[in-house]
């Protein structure tokens, strides 16, 4: 019942994520990070087989590392998703990763973007974009709360409503959700989603 979404607003990209990892009927852990922070500005939000997931997001993070390290600068945000949209291309006709990512990232020249790369390496740049079961309610309510140029305050809103919206709706849904946000002030947690919450709390970043 994993949920993974994303969307770009007026200078930043959000990602929001569940927490539960989960195989078959057990769930082994209610608070996995599934939105990792490649570098100062620049954010990964994976879904998909647990192992894959963790051990691919993070071969990702190490190389655009040792990219920087060895040439001085970073590598941008698209360059990022090509980077990873061709790793996963080579290890489909090897050993697949079975992982759906969406990259988040903001630069200097360009501003903020955010692309969709699933398990068969389809690379798209997107304004919003969701993976998982939970994709069928929050992609519904982008579609229809979405705008470009969304301010922090009006992305949080639509997020929260998206979250009540695979609460209310799943069979099993994810109780908890991380959201992470990228600016020109770099990559970050902004606020968790808590069910044990009779409302959803306020931001408290």
């Amino acid at each position: 019942m994993e949920c993974v979404f994303g969307l770009v607003g007026n200078g930043f990209t959000l990602i929001v994520a569940d927490t539960l990892a989960v195989h078959s009927i057990l769930v082994h852990k209610s608070n996995e990070d599934k939105i990792m922070i490649l570098d100062s500005h620049k954010l990964l939000g994976a879904s998909g087989e647990s192992g894959d997931r963790v051990q691919f997001t993070e071969y990702i993070q190490k190389n655009v590392a040792l990219y920087q390290f060895r040439n001085g600068i970073p590598l941008t945000t698209a360059a990022a998703a090509n980077f990873t949209r061709g790793e996963l291309a080579t290890a489909l006709r090897k050993s697949p990763y079975f992982v759906n990512i969406l990259l988040a990232g903001y630069d200097k020249e360009t501003g903020p973007s955010l692309y969709y790369i699933d398990y068969i390496a389809t690379l798209h740049k997107i304004e919003k974009g969701a993976f998982g079961y939970g994709s069928y309610f929050s992609l519904s309510m982008m579609d229809r709360h979405y705008h470009s140029g969304m301010s922090v305050k009006e992305a949080i809103d639509l997020v929260d409503k998206c979250i009540m919206e695979i609460r209310s709706r799943l069979v099993v849904a994810p109780p908890n959700f991380v959201i992470k946000i990228v600016d020109k002030d770099g990559a970050r947690e902004y606020a968790w989603r808590e069910s044990i919450k009779d409302t959803i709390a306020p931001n408290t970043a």
